[in-house]
């Protein structure tokens, strides 16, 4: 099969806004399995995610454990690259999602590796931002926190990759922005809804009220980065149109919005249509 090409940074970017300024929202999906990698260019989406939280989620787990110590999450984004993604799409820019604070790579060489598959683009998943409390604490205490992660993105951007930072806060929201990311996505949280999606997940009006604050501080740094949301509440096109109307946000960045609810649905109806046929 034929490998994808890196799709240089200042094209992709070129594209987006173009779509930007006819006021249509960027809109960037994860692909855990490679049809989902082909549905989603012929869709006309703008851009790819390869998370290994894709590899879980799509095999029926949380995604969650993208974020827990299950399997080497650079190891995997690598070879679902490789082996799933990358052979179906062809002109779709695709990123990989790098677990910037690995001490067990060489990050440098690592990215270059990414580059050679046809990876386009990066962002920081999983993210230490994912947690806080003493826990947090405890990880910056051992240079493993999310400045690292920024220092990785940054080396991303020098290479040539588009880089998306995943933000939690308006902290996080400037110094991913000062490291130069091209996109800031506000994450709202695990996404709800669906067989396995969080319970405990915020209400869409305060996914809102957080998406806002969050993009706002970035913009503040540099107003042309593309602000993105993702996550909590934000589980379908519906609720991300009051998001892109009451917010800053020019797009959604969506995984299990895009991928997992939409597979569930899908397979659900189909063998309920089946099983209704009667003699």
């Amino acid at each position: 099969m034929q490998q994808a090409n890196k799709i240089p940074r200042d094209a992709i970017l070129r594209k987006m806004k173009q779509e930007i300024s006819k006021g249509i929202p960027i809109i960037i999906s994860g692909a855990g399995v490679g049809i989902v990698g082909r549905v989603i260019e012929k869709s006309g989406a703008d851009m790819a995610v390869v998370y290994n939280s894709g590899y879980f989620r799509m095999n029926g787990h949380s995604s969650i454990l993208g974020n827990l110590p299950v399997g080497d999450a650079n190891q995997i984004v690598y070879e679902m690259g490789r082996d799933l993604i990358l052979p179906v799409t062809h002109e779709l820019p695709v990123a990989a999602g790098v677990f910037c604070v690995d001490p067990t790579r060489n990050m440098d060489r690592f990215l270059d590796s990414l580059g050679e598959l046809g990876y386009s683009g990066v962002i920081n998943y999983p993210t230490v931002g994912k947690f806080s409390g003493k826990f947090r604490q405890e990880i910056e205490s051992v240079d493993l926190g999310y400045r690292r992660e920024a220092a990785v993105m940054k080396l991303a951007h020098d290479k040539g990759f588009l880089t998306i930072g995943y933000v939690y806060t308006e902290e996080e929201a400037r110094i991913m922005v000062q490291s130069g990311v091209d996109i800031l996505a506000a994450h709202a949280g695990l996404t709800s809804g669906g067989d396995i999606g969080a319970t405990c997940a915020c209400s869409l009006e305060e996914s809102i009220a957080h998406t806002h604050k969050v993009l706002s501080a970035g913009l503040d740094e540099n107003p042309d980065i593309i602000p993105l949301c993702h996550g909590g509440a934000i589980t379908g096109a519906a609720d991300f149109e009051k998001v892109f109307q009451q917010t800053c946000a020019l797009g959604f960045i969506g995984a299990s919005s895009m991928e997992r609810i939409p597979v569930e649905n899908a397979i659900r109806q189909t063998v309920l249509d089946f099983k209704s046929i009667r003699r």
